[in-house]
């Protein structure tokens, strides 16, 4: 994505890099997004979860309430795209794993 790498996003991803728990997520992403910005990225992330799990589409759409085209967009990342969804699953994953041990 070299088209969004400037100055503001350089800064962005540091302020992502520097919170540490869940509750400080929440409390920047509510006063960096509007509702609607945070339930589009946070329905993206479920989609990309269940597609990784191999769920169809129709379920996707039923559970998440995306459309078919958000669900190919995130399909299409997922497969193609620059592995930010995979890196996040993955990680994801090897933490739920560990908490299950």
């Amino acid at each position: 994505m070299k088209n969004i790498r400037d100055d503001n996003t350089d800064l962005l991803m540091k302020a992502l890099l520097e919170l540490k728990t869940v509750e400080e997520c929440y409390s920047f992403f509510e006063d960096l997004c509007t509702i609607s910005e945070l339930k589009s990225m946070s329905q993206r992330m479920g989609v990309a979860k269940m597609l990784d799990q191999k769920c169809v589409y129709t379920d996707i759409a039923a559970a998440t309430g995306a459309s078919t085209a958000t669900i190919s967009r995130v399909n299409k990342c997922l497969n193609y795209g620059a592995d930010g969804y995979r890196l996040v699953l993955d990680r994801l994953a090897e933490a739920e794993n560990e908490q299950v041990q």
